[in-house]
């Protein structure tokens, strides 16, 4: 492996003097800040309307459009899809081994609070959609283009996911594969790298529509068999529970890391690590959410709000349990994908090692091709020239999955938490200036569930935004 890609390489350290600098002074206090207004101007609706939420995933009143329009279901299948990967079982593993048992109590808390920065960011997705040839299109790009009045920005923002999602993103589940396949199989990483390109390819150039339906089959499969898994470990250590509750609240606030610094670290992988996985705010999920046909957006910010829940409260802490309860070293040996590997077998023995490569599989396979239709929504934002997005397919389902599986664990996951920085700032800054929608459309929605109707929204409710859809 060249040297540029190893962990001691020039850009892995360039990229990780940039990435702290941002995350530690700038990016956690505008995070928390969001989150914290978001659930207090909406009256915690992240915990207020969970009922609803599951409601809704079931719902199929008040759709529009054509017979090739994306349900709420597949919207959110597509969405939990890019939440649901590498973030989960390499990210959960690699925030343990630096960050300690505590960084697991950040990523809850990031998850609680964050899940109401989704719900503002889904919920103006739909608000501000546009129809597309067989679909509907949007996202932040487009409510900050409509809006703000803010081309440039708008423009900045397609570029950042982008760059993000279909390029460095990308990279990391490749990496987080090559190396799962590695630890299973003794496969080379650069063998496993080509198979992993060519399967990405197939169906990277087939659009959202191949997409959704294979999204809306992996990802129950994927996660029902990971679920039933863990809670075999959980319940075979039914007993520990409650020590493994107090080694994480005593980890996030214990007087040893505070006084040793060690506080910093523990919140910061918390946090990084959480918002990885879960995405909320950062300005990803609002591109499949406005592809959904619904009656109202407030039904959709509520769907894409469960889908943080599904991916941090459920599955990264079915990883946190199956690695604090195997008693394995977290600070010895390899990170990532491979510490989760390591737990596992020591559980159940060799076919955990095994079962965790698959799950990885199709976890990450998943978020490859879901990485991938965020980039090119936002490719067709940016320009309507074939070559271009041609140019990007190949980019994002080669030459960074072929990158991923030659770079190091440390160069892809700094890289990856650079541009998710600079992306959430980007998303954030839109989202607080139009959050004011998204709450009275809340108002609205909850105003129609009194009177008994199933809500509906029409485009005179708001006359002062220009808006291309709901009539």
């Amino acid at each position: 492996m060249s040297d540029v890609f190893s962990a001691d390489g020039w850009l892995n350290r360039v990229v990780t003097a940039s990435n702290d600098f941002i995350w530690t002074y700038i990016l956690v206090a505008v995070l928390i800040g969001c989150a914290l207004w978001f659930t207090f101007r909406s009256r915690g609706v992240q915990f207020r309307m969970v009922g609803e939420m599951f409601r809704l995933l079931g719902d199929s009143t008040g759709r529009h459009g054509g017979p090739k329009q994306i349900s709420s279901f597949q919207a959110f299948a597509v969405s939990v899809a890019t939440r649901v990967g590498t973030g989960n079982l390499a990210g959960v593993a690699t925030a343990i081994a630096i960050g300690g048992p505590g960084a697991v109590f950040w990523m809850w808390v990031i998850a609680l609070l964050g899940s109401a920065s989704a719900f503002v960011e889904s919920t103006l997705a739909q608000l501000f959609k546009q129809r597309g040839k067989h679909s509907f299109i949007g996202g932040p790009a487009y409510y900050i283009l409509k809006g703000l009045k803010q081309p440039w920005l708008a423009a900045l923002f397609a570029i950042l996911i982008t760059v993000t999602f279909g390029l460095s993103y990308n990279s990391i589940q490749s990496n987080t594969i090559c190396s799962a396949m590695n630890v299973a199989f003794g496969l080379n990483p650069i063998v496993a790298g080509i198979v992993l390109t060519a399967l990405s390819l197939v169906v990277i150039f087939g659009g959202i529509h191949r997409i959704a339906r294979v999204s809306s089959v992996i990802v129950p499969i994927m996660a029902i068999g990971y679920l039933i898994l863990a809670l075999f470990v959980i319940f075979r250590h039914i007993d520990l529970i409650p020590q493994v509750f107090t080694l994480i609240f005593k980890d996030a606030f214990g007087i040893s890391q505070i006084a040793g610094g060690g506080i910093a670290a523990t919140l910061m992988n918390g946090i990084k690590r959480g918002l990885f996985s879960n995405e909320a705010g950062e300005g990803s999920a609002p591109n499949v959410a406005a592809t959904a046909s619904t009656s109202h957006p407030v039904k959709q910010g509520l769907i894409q709000a469960l889908g943080v829940f599904t991916d941090t409260l459920v599955v990264c802490s079915c990883t946190a349990f199956i690695i604090l309860f195997s008693g394995v070293d977290t600070q010895a040996g390899p990170g990532g994908i491979a510490l989760t590997q390591a737990a596992l077998e020591a559980e159940v023995g060799r076919f955990g090692t095994i079962f965790i490569a698959a799950a990885i599989l199709l976890f990450a396979y998943s978020s490859i091709i879901g990485n991938y239709y965020y980039g090119a929504a936002n490719i067709h934002f940016l320009t309507r020239k074939r070559w271009v997005l041609t140019v990007y397919r190949l980019l994002s389902g080669g030459v960074m999955v072929l990158f991923g599986a030659m770079a190091s664990l440390d160069l892809v996951w700094s890289l990856g938490d650079l541009c998710m920085a600079l992306l959430t700032a980007c998303n954030l800054y839109a989202i607080v200036r139009l959050s004011k929608y998204a709450f009275r459309l809340l108002d609205d929605y909850r105003a129609q569930k009194k009177e008994g109707k199933n809500p509906v929204f029409r485009r005179e409710t708001m006359p002062e935004l220009d808006l291309d859809c709901w009539e």
